[in-house]
């Protein structure tokens, strides 16, 4: 038996703006904050990059997958343009290319476990999409440089998959308010 349908709220231009502004405040954010670590394996920028995903399964549990990936997109130009600015051209293109990746796999996978358990599909699909953000970021980020990028591929990976781990208790408390879908 197939779960109904469901049935998503529009999204209005103030509720798409205001997502695209939270998903490129937080990419740009972890931008910089990726260039600072913590020690030999981690960086800043693997606790907050991890916010991205629980806006992005809000989006898409309320307004759905079209919205949620219109968000990711939008939110990708506008976050490599000011990315450039903040960071190296490297790191913003490294960070683009692994945060649109991420991001759609996050969405896809989030949209096709939204009818099970209300924890499985935030968190299935951030382990999906910060696993392979990570990969694609730090290989092209740091790949030749010299930096010691594969001990902070694993550090920020550990740390990200806890982040998004804690991420289900904001989801769930919010999942029913700023995200209940329309039907």
């Amino acid at each position: 038996m197939t779960s109904p349908k469901p049935v998503f709220a529009p999204m209005t231009p103030l509720q798409f703006w205001v997502a695209v502004a939270a998903m490129g405040i937080i990419v740009v954010g972890s931008n910089i904050l990726v260039q600072y670590p913590i020690n030999r394996w981690l960086t800043w920028g693997a606790i907050s990059y991890p916010v991205a995903f629980l806006v992005a399964d809000l989006l898409n549990r309320r307004f759905g997958p079209r919205a949620a990936r219109k968000v990711a997109y939008i939110g990708f130009i506008l976050a490599l343009a000011v990315s450039v600015w903040v960071a190296t051209p490297r790191i913003a293109l490294a960070s683009g290319l692994a945060f649109l990746c991420a991001q759609l796999v996050d969405i896809h996978v989030f949209d096709r476990l939204r009818h099970q358990h209300w924890w499985r599909a935030p968190l299935l699909g951030g382990v999906a999409g910060a696993t392979l953000d990570t990969f694609v970021f730090f290989s092209v980020a740091f790949a030749g440089t010299g930096v010691p990028w594969p001990s902070l591929l694993v550090g920020d990976l550990a740390v990200k998959l806890a982040v998004n781990a804690v991420m289900l208790a904001p989801f769930r408390a919010l999942m029913w308010n700023l995200a209940k879908p329309a039907a």
